[in-house]
């Protein structure tokens, strides 16, 4: 009995101390939280001893936790921490926000970029001739990869400080909640400063093509830096606070703190693809798609765990929506152009607006070639003309950039036949034909349409050049023969004869420098080659005549309205020709 007296005594004893420094810890607990300055604002060693404090307290609380004496010191423990915690979390609330270090446009590299890549990718810049490249494809910078800290690194250890107090005190789920709500925040703040619009599938859908392409390339930018920059640089701010106590808490922090914007992103995506299939949106889908296949990594290192799962789920099936709506869009490009007819011919014969459009369009997405080569199917392989192994004809993008070609040459040909004058049928598809030519050599699309493809259509468009030469010029030259050209039974030419000939070339001549001053070349080198052959053709033949018979004109009356044009005169005229303006030729005054 005496011994049991002696325990009792002696507990009580305990008890009575851990009252007496409770109630102290209590009162500075108090003084502490009726002050209304921050306590991390002050003196450092006040914050120090605050925590020491609220470790005191904590420890009190688990021994009489155990103990079965005394349940109103429990609760008075139990009260004095969670006053205690109310405070830390004021406090670590105040220094998250207090210490925030927000991303500034300049230090994301982002609105020079936006200057750089402005550039509209309507139908109307397919049609206009540019080194375009890959102007639109390649929007990378260095600045994707920057380290950020989000919070001031001098705040990180007095947040970890105060989240250990929280935490070895359960109170990680205020703790967790509070930091969520305040980095989310700031979330929305980056959001703004990479220009992402939180936008709804309506307004995406009635967006004009202007509008919507400079929103998808800010889509790209945005998710770029969104995931590299910022979501890298919050996980790692999850780690410096919450790292070293625990992982399933840095990581629900960070996947709650991350989700919802995440899946914004996804979102616009998905509003994009429901939009029509409109072949100047191809170019900006594959950029969506080949940005979140780059990206796939990173979101996995992200978001590792299960609860990131979904995520990840959601970013693969939007790839395959991506990678079918690029199919469908290409599928669709094809169709407008098989589509585009017109029952009026194209004045002056020249490159025609659609020819201009595919070929560029087909040249901006060479630079897509490995990603199209995944994603679009062989349909195209049947009923393609067989090549031999020439540079990547065997691909998918081969096969299906040569049936566009395929579908663009029989709508020209289609369109030569609104021409009643078959010379202007063949130079009209000499000069389409050779514009293509000049597109695919030296570029990415020598590659992919081969040798072979470009020896056939060099062919091609010299053969419809020497068939306008003849549909032309032969009837012109015709009156520049010897035959018929002789009275019969005289070795004499008829002088009646003679002055028809000249004056039938003449007018024929003047007609055609008349029309076809008015014809357009816009290839120079085409130009010049096709003169020269001309020149040479009809100065030959004219010398020559002239050599033979003008001497029998002599003396005839009006002799220069038979002969107006010397070999010189002509040789300049011809100089005229192609130029896209119509002329009338007038005999030069000697």
């Amino acid at each position: 009995m005496a011994m049991v007296a002696s325990y009792e005594v002696s507990e009580e004893r305990g008890i009575s101390k851990v009252n007496a420094k409770l109630g102290m810890m209590h009162r500075k607990i108090v003084n502490w939280d009726s002050d209304p300055s921050m306590i991390w604002d002050r003196d450092p060693s006040e914050a120090s001893e605050f925590l020491q404090a609220v470790n005191k307290v904590q420890q009190f609380r688990e021994q009489l936790k155990t103990s079965n004496v005394n349940k109103d010191l429990f609760c008075f423990a139990d009260n004095t921490l969670q006053m205690a915690m109310a405070r830390l979390e004021e406090e670590f609330v105040h220094l998250l926000i207090e210490h925030s270090q927000p991303l500034e446009p300049e230090q994301m590299s982002f609105h020079s970029s936006e200057d750089e890549f402005s550039q509209d990718l309507s139908s109307c810049s397919f049609e206009v001739d540019a080194d375009q490249g890959k102007t639109w494809h390649e929007s990378s910078c260095g600045s994707e990869n920057v380290v950020v800290d989000l919070i001031h690194p001098n705040a990180v250890y007095d947040l970890r400080s105060i989240a250990e107090a929280m935490l070895l005190s359960n109170y990680d789920g205020e703790c967790c909640l509070a930091y969520i709500s305040i980095r989310k925040d700031a979330l929305d703040e980056c959001l703004s400063v990479v220009c992402f619009e939180k936008l709804g599938i309506e307004e995406v859908l009635h967006m004009d093509w202007a509008a919507l392409n400079f929103m998808i390339r800010r889509w790209n930018r945005a998710l770029k830096l969104f995931i590299r920059v910022y979501l890298t640089g919050e996980k790692r701010l999850c780690y410096l606070i919450f790292g070293e106590f625990s992982e399933s808490l840095r990581n629900f922090c960070f996947f709650e703190i991350s989700k919802i914007s995440v899946m914004q992103f996804l979102y616009v995506a998905e509003a994009i693809i429901i939009g029509p299939r409109k072949p100047e949106k191809l170019f900006r889908i594959l950029d969506m798609y080949e940005s979140l296949l780059d990206l796939l990594p990173d979101i996995e290192s992200l978001f590792p765990e299960r609860s990131g799962s979904f995520i990840l789920k959601e970013c693969n099936e939007l790839l395959l929506r991506l990678g079918e709506c690029v199919g469908e869009t290409f599928s669709e490009f094809k169709l407008a152009i098989r589509d585009n007819t017109s029952t009026t011919s194209f004045a002056g014969g020249g490159v025609h607006p659609l020819t201009r459009y595919v070929m560029n369009y087909i040249k901006t997405l060479a630079a897509y070639s490995g990603t199209l080569n995944i994603l679009l199917d062989d349909q195209d392989r049947k009923n393609l003309y067989s090549l031999e192994e020439d540079g990547d004809s065997s691909s998918l993008i081969s096969c299906n950039l040569l049936s566009v070609t395929s579908i663009l040459e029989s709508n020209l040909t289609k369109r030569s036949m609104l021409y009643r004058d078959s010379a202007l049928q063949s130079f009209f598809i000499m000069n389409n034909v050779c514009y293509m030519v000049q597109k695919v050599k030296g570029s990415d699309l020598q590659a992919i349409l081969g040798d072979v493809w470009i020896r056939a259509h060099n062919r091609m468009f010299r053969q419809h050049a020497l068939n306008y030469e003849r549909a032309t010029w032969s009837p012109v030259l015709a009156f520049l023969k010897d035959e018929g050209i002789h009275s019969h039974g005289s070795s004499c030419p008829s002088k009646n004869l003679l002055k028809e000939r000249f004056k039938s070339f003449n007018h024929a001549l003047e007609e055609v420098y008349r029309i076809q001053t008015a014809w357009s070349i816009p290839n120079i080198e085409l130009r010049d080659d096709l003169r020269i052959s001309v020149s040479l053709k009809v100065l030959q033949a004219y010398r020559t005549f002239m050599g033979r018979y003008a001497s029998y004109l002599d003396g005839v009356r009006h002799r220069e309205n038979y002969i107006k044009y010397c070999p010189e005169d002509l040789e300049i005229f011809l100089l005229d020709l192609f130029e896209g303006t119509s002329k009338v030729m007038h005999p030069h005054k000697r």
